[in-house]
């Protein structure tokens, strides 16, 4: 079978012109990112626990307060709330303008820097929400709202932590260690577990960031996106030269070193993806896409049935697809539909 082509983010999306794609909340609000919270609070001056707010309705959190070198912080960065609870950030009117912009695209406010100025959003499922500063990322100016008792850490593993949690919402294989896919993500250095990012149309994954010892990681590594999502890899560094094949040879980008490349993918079915960056995999520069069911368990409740493979079984069948491009892989895969 000839490998489906790859398109790049203008011409993919000159071809939606006139239609309308919309990127929203997650499909299943209860499998948000889950995990340990080491890499994404790495440089943030105040993330140094998890603020316990379990048991209040309401809980705020000041936009601008100290931190990062001025105000552009979060305070408390971190906080664990209860399913339900509804979180009010308020500003105080240090730091300049600031905004609330979830990872993930669950919520968004506008840019704001009047003191007393507020923006809430209710949370209804467990796990670990991820939101940052727009204009002050880069500073640090970063945060995240544990829901219920998703076990989560500051440390960069997923499992028991010392904040009192006691029950997984990540996913993950056996123990607290996330699923390495078979060993294909066991030396990535980045890999913290699958960032759940269903729900969104499109999906950006940073190459070339840092990691595994210099500019040899994508970011995130593992994602988890619905059927007929389009993932765009963007280059963000001179350095290398980098590129993106399919380890069983579906898709491959140009090998290139120049920071705005840009290469898309359009996945449908249900299955995984292996990829990895060919110059630089045994140093760990590996990633994996998990599309629509999935293969591997934990993803949430979606009433799946799964096997002890990881492979999700539907109707007694097993099925492990990943449909490109509306064209369907050879081999041991099968993009059919359940019966």
């Amino acid at each position: 079978m000839t490998p489906p082509t790859p398109t790049s983010r203008r011409a993919f999306l000159g071809a939606l012109a006139g239609t309308a794609i919309g990127v929203g909340a997650f499909a299943d609000p209860a499998a948000a990112q889950a995990g340990g919270l080491g890499s994404w609070f790495e440089g943030v001056s105040n993330a140094t626990e998890i603020a316990d707010h379990r048991g209040q309705s309401t809980v705020e959190i000041t936009v601008g307060a100290t931190g990062n070198g001025g105000n552009f912080a979060f305070g408390p960065a971190a906080v664990r709330i209860d399913a339900g609870a509804t979180v009010v950030w308020q500003w105080n009117g240090e730091g300049g303008s600031h905004n609330v912009v979830a990872e993930a695209g669950e919520f968004e406010s506008e840019m704001q820097s009047d003191q007393g100025a507020t923006f809430e959003h209710a949370f209804d499922g467990s796990g670990v929400y991820r939101y940052y500063c727009a204009p002050h990322e880069a500073m640090g100016m970063k945060g995240a709202v544990v829901v219920g008792d998703a076990t989560v850490s500051l440390d960069g593993n997923a499992g028991a932590g010392s904040d009192g949690g006691d029950a997984t919402a990540s996913a993950t294989g056996a123990g607290d260690t996330p699923r390495s896919f078979d060993g294909w993500l066991s030396n990535t250095g980045n890999y913290e577990g699958i960032v759940d990012r269903t729900g969104a149309d499109e999906v950006s994954v940073k190459l070339g960031a840092t990691g595994n010892g210099g500019p040899y990681a994508f970011d995130p590594p593992a994602i988890h996106v619905d059927p007929g999502t389009t993932v765009v890899w963007e280059w963000v560094t001179d350095t290398g030269p980098h590129d993106i094949v399919d380890t069983d040879g579906r898709y491959r980008s140009e090998k290139v070193a120049t920071a705005g490349h840009q290469f898309a993918m359009t996945f449908d079915g249900d299955g995984l993806s292996k990829y990895e960056c060919i110059s630089h995999s045994e140093k760990g520069m590996r990633g994996a896409v998990v599309v629509g069911r999935g293969v591997v368990p934990g993803l949430g409740p979606k009433g799946l049935a799964v096997a002890a493979s990881g492979a999700v079984v539907l109707g007694g069948v097993l099925h492990r697809g990943v449909k490109l491009h509306n064209e369907t892989t050879t081999g041991p895969w099968s993009s059919e539909e359940p019966p």
